[in-house]
Order: structure tokens, then C-alpha cells, then sequence
């Protein structure tokens, strides 16, 4: 049975000890979605929500959000980022969020990705909320994480 790293012998959460790991390129690239109304893309598309421009500003707000990942999740060991890329482009149904991060660490850029992601729909929500009640963020996931 596997055991979780971030509980200790006695049952404790702890930080997990990386000092033995060798620095290496980290890769991680997470995706997720928000569905939209019509009116909403719409209003999107036309430059025509209040707040300004969704995409580019939840964008930015992911990329930010990617950097200060272990300023909010507790346990998460702080990275320097080499790059942070966010996209934010509208679909059908919604908006999809896709987030690359790349770093040279001794652990992963997964939770780096992943809240960017997060973060990035956030935004498209608040931004987009006066206008749309019925909007649901999902499919937050891990796509792929390599180390070279």
C-alpha cells in the first residue's frame, strides 16, 4: 500500500524532505473548463464585459497564480519558475484553461500548473459573473509532468 508523503510516521502533515534529489528540468502542463452561456462568449468576443478583457486578464491572473503556488497551498515546496505560459481561448461551450510550467527544481511543477489553471477560470468567473449565474468550472486535471 502506498503511503503519503506529506504524513509523517505518526500521522502528522509534514513537508516532504527533497533535499536528497538531484535538480532537474521539471515539466507539467494542466488543463481545465468553465462553461459560459451564449451571451456570455459573446460578450467576451465583443470586448463587452465590464471588467475589461476576460482572457487576457485571466491569463495573467494564472501566471501570477502558478508563481505563488507555495504562498497557497501549505505544504508545497517553493519553485522558481523558468516559464509560466497560460491560455485562455473560448470554446463552444465555455472557456478552456491550459497552463505549461517549466522549472529546475527537485520536485515537480504539477501543483504550479494545476493552480494556475485554477486561478485562471477563476477569474473568468468573477469577471464574468454579473452577466452569467450559471456558470460551472470542471475538469480541473494534470495533463503531463516529465522531469529531463
Amino acid at each position: 500500500m502506498k503511503q503519503l508523503s506529506h504524513i509523517d510516521g505518526e500521522g502528522r502533515a509534514r513537508m516532504v524532505d527533497v533535499s536528497g534529489k538531484p535538480v532537474q528540468v521539471r515539466t507539467a502542463e494542466a488543463m481545465g473548463n468553465i462553461t459560459l452561456s451564449d451571451e456570455t462568449r459573446e460578450l467576451i468576443t465583443q470586448s463587452l464585459i465590464k471588467k475589461g478583457d476576460v482572457l487576457t486578464i485571466a491569463e495573467i491572473a494564472g501566471v501570477q497564480a502558478a508563481k505563488r503556488t507555495s504562498e497557497l497551498i501549505p505544504l508545497c515546496h517553493v519553485l522558481v519558475t523558468d516559464q509560466v505560459d497560460v491560455s485562455v481561448k473560448l470554446t463552444t461551450t465555455g472557456a478552456v484553461a491550459i497552463a505549461k510550467v517549466r522549472c529546475h527544481g527537485r520536485t515537480g511543477a504539477e501543483m504550479e500548473a494545476l493552480t494556475g489553471v485554477s486561478v485562471a477560470l477563476l477569474t473568468v468567473y468573477d469577471m464574468c459573473k454579473a452577466v452569467d449565474k450559471n456558470m460551472v468550472i470542471s475538469d480541473v486535471k494534470l495533463m503531463h509532468k516529465e522531469k529531463i
